[in-house]
């Protein structure tokens, strides 16, 4: 398509839309001066995933990351050099989130330990020594943290949280029950719950010392779920799901 810059600059947003069809040309006096293009997301940003086999794609470096980061308005996370786009969240997976935050938060008041909901970046490092030697940025919907004082000079939390909460989506539950199960394992979180609004359930995972798993538990409607680290944190799955 062909046009000239008045009409791009009276029908911009139109134009916008009609190139993810085509190429636009944009003339002045009759020259082509310009081209609107379609813009594709280079490879590395994307993650690809096989039923069969996992195909690894370029590695990011933090610095890629952080340039991205500083580009866009859009939420990503970092995790094991690869890059992953944070879709809008939708309703019901917001309502439960809403849920769990409110419990929590009932729970942890007067308590020295913190809930605290996305987004906030969480900086961990696996079984590295220094963030700088394993970089991965995260934001996790619901964590809990006991180490306030690990929030640096620019108010920036750089410590590990106790407890982390995911609630599944359905282009996150890839992410969510494997890279972050390993991330979270490996980088001292002591227990991991992944929240399935589609079935109304929750596995519950606790992390030993050593870095592994040491419980597993599969929670579904009617159950009562209870954290392994804080004594006194229940909450029944009823009321996770009960306005979905």
């Amino acid at each position: 398509m062909r046009i000239n810059t008045t009409d791009m600059q009276n029908a911009f947003g139109k134009y916008l839309a009609l190139v993810e069809k085509e190429d636009i040309v944009i003339t002045k006096n009759g020259k082509s001066i310009a081209k609107l293009i379609r813009y594709n997301e280079p490879d590395y940003f994307l993650v690809h995933e096989e039923a069969k086999r996992y195909q690894p794609t370029k590695t990011v470096s933090y610095e890629e990351y952080m340039e991205l980061i500083d580009s866009s308005d859009q939420r990503y996370e970092l995790i094991d050099g690869e890059i992953y786009l944070l879709a809008s969240p939708t309703f019901t997976h917001q309502v439960v989130v809403n849920e769990i935050s409110w419990h929590f938060n009932n729970y942890f008041r007067g308590k020295l330990c913190r809930s605290l909901t996305a987004p906030l970046d969480i900086r961990l490092f696996g079984y590295a020594t220094r963030f700088e030697e394993d970089p991965n940025v995260v934001q996790p919907d619901v964590i809990v943290i006991c180490d306030e004082n690990k929030v640096n000079e620019k108010n920036k939390y750089e410590g590990i949280p106790s407890l982390v909460v995911e609630v599944l989506s359905p282009s996150t539950k890839g992410k969510d029950l494997a890279a972050k199960l390993n991330l979270y394992m490996k980088s001292g979180i002591l227990e991991y719950w992944v929240v399935n609004p589609e079935n109304k359930s929750i596995l519950q995972y606790s992390f030993s010392k050593e870095r592994d798993i040491d419980n597993l538990m599969s929670l579904q409607q009617g159950d009562t779920i209870q954290s392994t680290v804080f004594p006194g944190l229940e909450i029944l799955l009823s009321d996770v799901f009960s306005e979905i």
